[in-house]
């Protein structure tokens, strides 16, 4: 693992560059390199603000485990077959939770847990048509995905129904589907239906909200207060994070809540 780079000192408004070095032309051209590495740095510095706001949280001070926070590569590389044309900041789990985790699964199982998609996590993406935020399940963040899907089966989807149309703006997703389910409109059969198709370890879960910055009209992307808006996002997912994660305080694998 790379050693990650300094956040910015304070949030900073994203400029045409940042989104321009992602483009096709310039994804895979080393020479951007250093626009990319800022546009990382403005990303880290998003996630930072997020948790220095955590730590003051009515989650925090209720005993929430800790969250902690990485960003992606911003140069090509063989792990990102050579081109970056997406760039983020990773929120999840941290140390801590993580060694938790591992002794209730097992060391083979849990060898990989080190990698934040492996964990469901939040995320502020940047594109080069857009600015994305999210919390994600990934297939090989199962563990999280069968937490999710026991907690419902045992408790049933009106909470989890309340947090998801809490969140106007955002969609629920299932993996690469074109199906949406949108978020301030559901209904219990709407989530029924999706939890048909949702399998956990082999489909990934998706709330997403999406700010579009076209080439010719990047708009509200580029505006001075964006960053701040993207950190009140990720805010707003926390409550649906501690809901669906598993943590010591939702443990509907292992513990008494899975009996």
């Amino acid at each position: 693992m790379e050693a990650e780079p300094a956040p910015l000192a304070a949030l900073a408004p994203f400029e045409e560059g940042d989104f321009h070095a992602l483009s096709e032309a310039l994804c895979r051209d080393a020479q951007y390199n250093d626009r990319r590495l800022m546009a990382r740095r403005k990303l880290a510095s998003i996630a930072h603000e997020f948790l220095a706001r955590w730590k003051t949280s009515v989650h925090a001070k209720e005993g929430m485990a800790a969250l902690s926070s990485r960003t992606s590569l911003h140069q090509p590389h063989a792990f990102n077959h050579m081109k970056v044309s997406r760039q983020w900041a990773y929120i999840c789990r941290g140390k801590p939770e993580k060694t938790r985790l591992k002794r209730a699964i097992g060391a083979e199982l849990a060898r990989d847990l080190d990698s934040s998609y492996r964990n469901l996590y939040l995320c502020v993406a940047l594109e080069s048509q857009a600015l994305e935020v999210s919390l994600r399940i990934h297939p090989e963040a199962w563990y999280d995905g069968q937490n999710l899907v026991h907690r419902l089966k045992r408790q049933g989807l009106d909470l989890w129904l309340s947090l998801l149309n809490a969140l106007p703006g955002f969609r629920l997703q299932l993996d690469n589907w074109k199906g949406e389910w949108i978020c301030g409109r559901l209904d219990r059969d709407r989530l029924n239906e999706f939890l048909r198709y949702y399998k956990p370890g082999e489909l990934g879960l998706a709330v997403v909200q999406r700010i579009p910055a076209p080439s010719n009209a990047r708009g509200a992307a580029l505006e001075p207060g964006t960053p701040a808006r993207l950190v009140e996002s990720l805010e707003s997912l926390l409550p649906l994070y501690r809901f669906s994660a598993w943590s010591q305080e939702s443990d509907f694998l292992f513990g008494a809540a899975a009996s």
